[in-house]
């Protein structure tokens, strides 16, 4: 696509070999990183911003980032898996000949690791031969799921920022380490650069209270919160995870519950540091051979003083701002299972016991629940017993080193006894690869995150999710029921699940925002943004609807094409209706669906630069920015229009008169009636700052044409 008619300014520069030791990096007996002693922010921050500070590069002096900001990042590591090899392609592509720093990068292979063809085979000696030849550190296929060896060995550290090219980043939030998904264009420039770009979400703050009941686990709590808050609530929302019930749980429990937040749509669920976590990670120094690079007593004893002493680095700010309080009172849960075939449909299990639900196949494996305290608790159940006949019971440790504790402590060979089918450390079946898939008409209940439709097999068949002792006990039993039901006892009678939405304190921001600088805007790029809001209202058109999937893989498609055939899957009146300048305005969940970067870029080749929605699938948010198409969340917008048109012939796309107005210096956002400057203001609202960090990409053509400037620069 054609770069857009800015002027290039460079700004900061970066590069990004000479960066050692990185700020956050800490040295084995050199203790805590002196970033991890900042002084707390004179601007109250949530646990996810202080965080981010800390790994923000090119801020102004004295800027304290909020939800909503663009920053520029640079984690304490990235990690790919199976995908390395695309993501080396377009590392090639972008003229990088060498990675920026190899202690920041990690490659693991994971997904596909039953495949023996040798086409799978080349890729993955392809990936092992990159990270030799640049020095990354590289974990072969059998040695366990990338997560979870990010967790073991110290990559996904308490108070650091960690991100993957994979959807279940989040689950370094079990033990405190800020994790979130990446797209492989924002990984390539990772490799290239150091860093990329990230809007911090609205964080959600949600309260656990209470205690758990005996026989509950973790992966009742993170079900009973995607089931009980299942309307978006989080959806591109970070979460931080506060209240009483934490000290009781246990990491593995943690590291679950932060897991799944990714289907309850959050974009990362961050645990505080405490005690509990001090002491995992020093059961983690004794089980690791030390000197270890990452997991020393030093750095843990280091971040144990810190906590002794209240550091405020490790928890958020009194006044801190929370768009969303969520509470849920875990002493009054119950063992739940979701789906079939969804993680908003909770059910308890003292309901689907009674209904005699037979299955086919069961699944102990995933980076969500095949850690040694879950192998532990479906061995429990099935010790001294057998696997239903009619049953294949199919488990995977979540790494080799937890397969190895497993054997030692007796539950793997108490598994193995009892009829289950081994597989080796990896994704498989949770992703629909390798053997044990769910064929048409079966039913199967599993321990991992996903019960989408097609998911684990046949898109004829049923997928429930459970935890490891629910799906051990029916795996003996041969019907979804209870560990109670395999001793021969009977399901206990639910508990009335206490939920609620507490409303939150926003004052603060608005002082805060009074007081703001202006933010810097670049040469050559717009300080104000306008043009005429044309109103496509529906929620969740998704990539299919904006970008045919006939014209994906065709790669002699012309800008022309491209931009006749936008949105004509949503209305075929689209392309009359809309004009180069114009900004489309939709609703909620806009560019759900595939990765497909041809739905932003198929926008652009209309010449429309900007998309307004309530809010946007992640993987379209960030394909957008990094082509160059500007987006705003602003679900005020869309109520007032819904409120505006409610009594109007319906429309698809609907020119609504209306203009907005992008203030980016004061990051402010105007809409009016009427194109001149005097009509009438209906709505105006104070937004993240679009920096100069995400100016500098937008004025390079996106994040492939800045990184490919940066390299140029440091030639």
């Amino acid at each position: 696509m054609p770069r857009p008619t800015f002027t290039v300014t460079a700004v900061w520069r970066t590069c990004v070999g000479q960066l050692k030791p990185r700020p956050g990096l800490v040295v084995i007996g050199a203790g805590i990183s002196r970033r991890m002693l900042a002084t707390a922010a004179t601007v109250p921050q949530n646990l996810t911003e202080k965080i981010v500070q800390k790994y923000s590069v090119g801020l102004p002096q004295g800027k304290y980032v909020r939800a909503g900001d663009f920053v520029t990042i640079k984690p304490q590591h990235c990690m790919t898996h199976d995908n390395s090899w695309p993501v080396a392609m377009k590392f090639h592509g972008l003229g990088a000949t060498k990675v920026c720093d190899d202690r920041q990068v990690v490659l693991t292979l994971d997904h596909d690791v039953q495949n023996k063809s040798p086409k799978n085979l080349e890729k993955y000696a392809n990936i092992e031969n990159f990270a030799h030849k640049h020095g990354i550190d590289f974990y072969p296929a059998g040695r366990g799921i990338g997560h979870q060896i990010l967790v073991e060995e110290g990559y996904a550290f308490p108070g650091t920022l960690t991100v993957a090219s994979d959807s279940h980043s989040n689950m370094y939030g079990g033990v405190g380490c800020l994790g979130t998904p990446m797209v492989r264009t924002d990984a390539a420039a990772i490799w290239a650069t150091g860093q990329t770009w990230w809007q911090i979400p609205p964080v959600a703050k949600v309260e656990l209270r209470g205690r758990l009941p005996s026989g509950v686990s973790g992966k009742d709590v993170i079900v009973a919160l995607c089931g009980v808050f299942n309307k978006d609530d989080v959806l591109n929302h970070a979460i931080e995870f506060v209240g009483d019930a934490i000290p009781d749980l246990t990491v593995d429990d943690r590291l679950t519950i932060a897991n799944m937040t990714t289907e309850w749509g959050a974009l990362s669920g961050l645990f505080p540091v405490d005690e509990a976590l001090i002491n995992w990670l020093r059961s983690r120094v004794l089980r690791l051979p030390q000197p270890h690079p990452r997991v020393s007593s030093d750095r843990v004893e280091a971040l144990a003083d810190l906590l002794q002493i209240g550091d405020p680095t490790l928890s958020p700010s009194e006044g801190a701002i929370y768009a969303k309080h969520l509470v849920l009172d875990l002493s009054t849960l119950a063992p739940y299972v979701s789906g079939p075939n969804s993680v908003k449909v909770i059910n308890s299990l003292t309901d689907l016991a009674k209904q005699d639900i037979a299955i086919q196949k069961a699944y102990l494996v995933s980076c969500t629940n095949s850690r040694l305290s879950d192998i532990q608790a479906a061995a429990e159940v099935v010790k001294g017993r057998k696997v239903a006949p009619s049953v294949e019971f199919y488990i995977a440790a979540a790494s080799s080193n937890v397969q190895a504790d497993a054997e030692a402590d007796g539950a793997w060979n108490t598994l193995l006894e009892a009829g289950a089918k081994p597989l080796p450390a990896g994704c498989g079946p949770c992703i629909g690869l390798g053997v044990g898939l769910l064929q048409d008409g079966e039913v199967g209940i599993s321990a991992t995150n996903r019960n989408f439709k097609g998911r684990m097999g046949s898109k004829d068949a049923l997928a429930y999710l459970a935890s490891p002792a629910v799906v051990a006990a029916s795996a003996v039993l041969g019907r979804i029921g209870s560990p109670a039901e395999v001793e021969g006892g009977v399901v206990s009678h639910n508990l009335q699940l206490v939920s609620a939405e507490l409303p939150v304190d926003d004052s603060g921001a608005a002082a805060e925002d009074d007081a703001a600088a202006p933010t810097q805007v670049l040469d050559g790029f717009p300080a104000l943004i306008e043009g005429e809001l044309v109103f496509c209202d529906a929620d969740n058109i998704n990539t299919d609807g904006i970008y045919p999937g006939k014209y994906t893989y065709q790669d002699d498609v012309t800008r022309d094409t491209m931009a006749k055939v936008c949105m004509e899957n949503y209305d075929a009146s689209f392309g009359s209706k809309t004009h180069a300048g114009d900004v489309i305005v939709s609703g909620f969940n806009f560019g759900t669906g595939s990765s497909r970067e041809q739905a932003a870029t198929c926008i652009l080749a209309r010449d429309i630069r900007l998309v307004v929605a309530g809010s946007f699938g992640n993987i379209f948010f960030r394909n957008s920015i990094n082509n160059a198409l500007l987006t705003l969340e602003l679900p005020a917008l869309i109520s007032l229009l819904r409120d505006k048109f409610k009594a109007s012939e319906p429309e698809l796309t609907r020119r609504t008169g209306l203009f907005i107005k992008w203030d980016v210096p004061n990051a402010r956002v105007q809409v009016r009636e009427g194109a001149e400057p005097d009509g009438r203001v209906v709505l105006e609202q104070k937004i993240g700052d679009l920096g100069p960090n995400l100016q500098d990409i937008i004025i390079n053509g996106g994040l492939e044409g800045w990184v490919k400037n940066e390299i140029s620069k440091s030639a």
